[in-house]
């Protein structure tokens, strides 16, 4: 047996290599490696049993795959890796759904509104949750539960008790000769004839217009009405633009009155202020008439030496005696100033001297300036 050479072994090796590095290819997502494109991320609350390489559908068609699952703030962060000709809108959503009972799930993403803008690369894209599976199944469990206990209520005697009658019925309509349903039938026919003939109230309403007629006077008695109502609402329009208009004009009243109280609200401040001072005034007077009373009480000034000095007092009384004789001898006429008031002689001459100087006057505005001058000259001389 010939020994293997280093040629077929190197081979041997190199084929080796080869199948682990298509393994790996494979393990690490395929070819899809080597493939350009970009990555988008979605927050789901569950993962549902989604796992990295699992196919990216986009309207049915794959265009990548999941990259990575992991978490992200307290829900699960899936990152796909998308074709570069995967074009995904900005309100597009991606939804995780199952192929089949038994086959793998996939992240589904819907088409969105071909005039918004694309995803930009690393973008989160809007997600929908999709029920459990799991959730589903219990649910489909329960209800077939339900109905089988439904069947199991129904026995023989009940079923029977419940298509009895109906089956009775049919037979009885299958054998005419039945004497109830032959009652049954003429009745009806009775029934029809009547109605046909235009008796009774079913019968008056087919045949007879007189409702019809009525039904259009109703109608127009409607329409009347409505065009009144409309009429009303028109009136109640314009008496709203009334009422509007009184409210603006009230709230113009009102407007002035907040003037004339912002007025009175000033006035009263000035009249406040006014008061404040007149009571510093008096409180001012008091003060002066409390320092007076106190100067007279302790005989300052005059008057409190009035009150207080009883010298001053007998001196004013004494004075006052003399005045009091004084006055009592002008009265009695004596003395010059007695004399000038009770004697009429002194007022006699005095007027006899202004009559003889007014005829002085007289004679001397009589005998001109000249005369004047010659008597003024002959008496200096």
């Amino acid at each position: 047996m010939k020994s293997t050479s280093l040629e077929t072994k190197l081979g041997m090796f190199v084929a080796l290599v080869v199948v682990a590095a298509v393994v790996l290819l494979e393990m690490a997502g395929g070819t899809d490696f080597f493939k350009k494109g970009y990555r988008l991320h979605g927050h789901f609350n569950t993962a549902q049993e989604l796992k990295v390489g699992d196919v990216v559908k986009m309207a049915g068609v794959p265009v990548g795959k999941v990259e990575k699952i992991g978490f992200d703030q307290g829900r699960v962060k899936v990152t796909m890796k998308l074709d570069q000709a995967a074009e995904v809108k900005t309100d597009a959503k991606a939804t995780i759904r199952f192929a089949g009972l038994m086959g793998q799930n996939f992240v589904s993403i819907n088409l969105g509104t071909p005039s918004v803008p694309n995803l930009a690369p690393d973008s989160v894209i809007q997600t929908v949750e999709q029920p459990d599976l799991s959730a589903m199944m219990q649910k489909l469990d329960n209800a077939a539960a339900g109905i089988e206990n439904l069947t199991k209520s129904f026995s023989g005697d009940s079923i029977q008790n419940v298509l009895g009658p109906v089956t009775a019925f049919f037979k009885d309509f299958n054998e005419v000769k039945s004497p109830k349903l032959t009652a049954v039938l003429g009745n009806l026919q009775t029934v029809s004839d009547r109605i046909a003939k235009g008796e009774g109230t079913i019968g008056k309403l087919i045949s007879d217009d007189a409702l019809y007629q009525s039904t259009l006077k109703t109608v127009d008695t409607l329409n009347k009405t409505a065009t009144d109502a409309q009429v009303l609402l028109a009136d109640a329009k314009g008496a709203m633009g009334d009422v509007k208009g009184a409210f603006t004009n009230v709230n113009s009243a009102v407007g002035d009155v907040k003037g004339f109280m912002a007025e009175a609200r000033s006035a009263i401040g000035d009249a406040r202020m006014a008061l404040t001072n007149a009571s510093d005034a008096v409180l001012v007077a008091k003060q002066t008439l409390t320092d007076v009373r106190a100067d007279l009480q302790a005989g300052k000034g005059s008057l409190g030496k009035l009150l207080k000095d009883e010298a001053l007092y007998n001196e004013t009384t004494l004075a006052m005696s003399n005045l009091r004789e004084i006055m009592q001898k002008i009265n009695k006429g004596e003395g010059s100033v007695g004399k000038l008031v009770n004697d009429d002689s002194l007022f006699k001459n005095a007027k006899m001297t202004l009559q003889k100087l007014d005829k002085a006057t007289e004679g001397l505005e009589d005998q001109g300036p000249l005369s004047v001058l010659g008597i003024a000259v002959n008496n200096l001389f």
